[in-house]
C-alpha cells in the first residue's frame, strides 16, 4: 500500500509584527524609557525587554500602575502617542531580510501581534508591508488573554481554518515563543532583535539569527 505524500510546507506561517516584520522594538524601548521616566519610573533598557517586549498593552498598563501604586489617568496616553509615531515615521524599517524571505515563502501567511490594530496599520503601512497581510491581521485585543497565553495564535489559526499542528509561528520575544509552544505549534525564534538568544532557546524552538535563514528553517521544522 502506498503512503500518502507528506506536505513539506506548513499550512500557515504566523508572523509576530514588532521585531519580526518591522524593526520597531529598539525605537519603542527608547520611547518607553522616556515615557516611564515622565510617569515616575526610571527603568533600564534590559528591564523593559524582560517585562514588556512581546506583551500586550493591557499588561504594560497593569504593570506600570502596580509599580507606581496608583492608576493612571484615562487620557494619559494622549500625551505620549505622538512620540512613538514620530519615532516610527522617521526611522522605522522592515526587519533586515524579511521582505526577501516573504518573497520566497509559499505557505499562507498572517500576522498575530500583541500590538493594536491601529498600531499595526500604521507600522506595516509605512514600511510597505500592509498590503501583504491585509485581511489576515490579528491583535491581542481580539482575544481575552495575550501572550504568553496561546489564545491569539489559536484564534488566528481558527480564523484561517488551519489546524494548530500545521502552523509555524515566527517570534522574537520569550512571551511569544511560550505562547506558540502552548498553542502546540511549531516555533521559529528570531534572535536578531532585542531579545537575547538564550531567552528564545526553549525545547522545540528553532532559533535563527537572520531572516535570510527563515525559509530554510520553515522547511526544516516540517
Amino acid at each position: 500500500m502506498s503512503k500518502e505524500p507528506v506536505n513539506p510546507l506548513p499550512g500557515l506561517v504566523i508572523f509576530d509584527c514588532d521585531g519580526v516584520l518591522v524593526d520597531s522594538e529598539p525605537l519603542s524601548i527608547l520611547v518607553d524609557q522616556q515615557v516611564l521616566a515622565d510617569l515616575g519610573w526610571s527603568i533600564s533598557r534590559q528591564e523593559i525587554i524582560e517585562r514588556f517586549v512581546g506583551r500586550s498593552h493591557d499588561h504594560f498598563l497593569a504593570t506600570v500602575e502596580e509599580h507606581l501604586g496608583h492608576p493612571l489617568p484615562a487620557d494619559w496616553e494622549d500625551r505620549y502617542q505622538g512620540r512613538y509615531r514620530e519615532a516610527y515615521q522617521q526611522d522605522l524599517r522592515p526587519v533586515d531580510g524579511i521582505v526577501q524571505a516573504l518573497n520566497v515563502i509559499d505557505s499562507r501567511t498572517c500576522v498575530a501581534s500583541s500590538g493594536s490594530h491601529d498600531k499595526m496599520r500604521f507600522t506595516l503601512g509605512i514600511t510597505g508591508l500592509w498590503q501583504r497581510f491585509e485581511g489576515r491581521i490579528f491583535s491581542a485585543s481580539d482575544v481575552l488573554r495575550g501572550k504568553p497565553a496561546p489564545d491569539l495564535f489559536l484564534y488566528a489559526a481558527a480564523a484561517m481554518a488551519v489546524e494548530p499542528a500545521d502552523c509555524v509561528v515566527v517570534e522574537d520575544s520569550r512571551a511569544g515563543v511560550q505562547a506558540a509552544l502552548a498553542a502546540k505549534m511549531k516555533v521559529i525564534g528570531y534572535a536578531g532583535g532585542v531579545t537575547p538568544r538564550p531567552q528564545l532557546t526553549l525545547p522545540g524552538v528553532v532559533v535563527i539569527d537572520h531572516m535570510r535563514s527563515l525559509p530554510a528553517a520553515i522547511a526544516a521544522v516540517f
